[in-house]
């Protein structure tokens, strides 16, 4: 056997997802593999920034210098690292609060009357899977409208609504309740074109009055308070790397 690299069981145990000796028996049990092969055999070796290890499916991230985080960006606040114009950034508050910025940038962006979700990395290969059209990536909404909505208006947005550069539809749709003059709907959809939600819902009569994205993927925002950073759960990360399969 191979004496380069590092023990499998070891891997594990420095990544945080077990104690050696739970790791040792993960792999008598078949649950990890290597490069998509079970490994059952113990001392095996490898190499952490080269090969791909999954526990029950999910990926294991061993690069300790890569950074995902969620932050729930505050309204009037640009999606952007940086702005010319000194205008408020989600950049400013990576830097205040992210040390040495470690490179990180945001996965797509929020129009600035937009709150909620935006996630951040410094995984460059997972941010262009999350934002490359081809892998689809679900994103939920919660949009306050004036006045009520239609009942057909969940299958009018799901059949699709013409746009100025193309046909757009949602996947799902959720009516949420009528107060005060105002309806909430919830809507999922993996389109990632400017401002979609609201092009959408002024092309069927009935544009947003607020718009917050709540969810990517399995990643959710949660009781987040506006402008909070928060590090994602080995379990989320996992979750994005099999939604784009990585």
């Amino acid at each position: 056997m191979s004496e380069e690299g590092i023990r499998l069981q070891k891997v594990l145990s420095q990544a945080g997802i077990a104690s050696r000796r739970v790791a040792e028996r993960m792999i008598y049990d078949g649950r990890v593999e290597v490069d998509g092969v079970i490994v059952t055999e113990q001392g095996k070796r490898i190499d952490p920034a080269v090969n791909v290890v999954r526990v029950d499916g999910a990926r294991v991230i061993m690069n300790t210098d890569l950074v995902y985080l969620a932050l729930n960006k505050p309204l009037g606040m640009l999606s952007t690292m940086s702005d010319d114009r000194g205008r408020p950034c989600i950049g400013k508050l990576i830097e205040e609060r992210v040390r040495s910025n470690q490179g990180v940038r945001n996965v797509g962006r929020l129009d600035a009357e937009t709150v909620g979700l935006i996630l951040l990395t410094n995984d460059g290969e997972l941010t262009h899977r999350l934002m490359h059209p081809s892998y689809e990536v679900p994103k939920t909404y919660i949009a306050t409208v004036a006045g009520s909505v239609p009942r057909g208006l969940g299958r009018q947005l799901r059949d699709g609504v013409e746009l100025a550069d193309g046909p757009a539809k949602i996947d799902e749709f959720k009516f949420l309740g009528t107060t005060d003059g105002q309806t909430m709907v919830q809507l999922t959809l993996h389109e990632g074109r400017n401002r979609i939600v609201r092009r959408m819902m002024d092309a069927v009569g009935h544009p947003v009055v607020e718009l917050v994205r709540i969810k990517i993927g399995e990643v959710t925002l949660g009781n987040q308070r506006p402008g909070s950073l928060r590090a994602l759960g080995r379990d989320e990360i996992a979750s994005l790397y099999k939604m784009v399969r990585l």
